[in-house]
């Protein structure tokens, strides 16, 4: 009987992992990581390289890293929504069709 491999998670750009020593001993503290790409590279049977971003609690990028990992530990998580960012420019609350407000500095 030949034994059935470990179903295989299906990875792209962007995908949201949660890497356990599961995936490689050096995961016994678990990381978030964010996928870039899987690499190319030779590897031995049922692992693979990964590039992209280690993630803090806030879920923000903080270290670009190269993993070498095993395939049948990966867990993928769903990838939540985007959520807006502060500091950007404030939506305009003219009605349409109004000119643009224009500030004039005083001398």
């Amino acid at each position: 009987m030949v034994p059935v491999p470990p179903a295989v998670v299906h990875l792209t750009a962007g995908d949201l992992l949660h890497l356990t020593s599961a995936a490689s001993v050096q995961f016994v503290k678990p990381i978030m990581f964010r996928l870039i790409r899987v690499l190319d590279r030779p590897t031995f049977d049922g692992w693979l390289w990964l590039d992209g971003y280690q993630l803090n609690k806030k879920g923000d990028a903080t270290t670009r890293r190269e993993l070498f990992v095993q395939q049948a530990g990966l867990r993928k998580l769903p990838t939540p929504a985007p959520t807006p960012r502060r500091g950007g420019r404030q939506a305009d609350s003219r009605p349409p069709g109004q000119p643009p407000l224009v500030r004039r500095d005083r001398d």
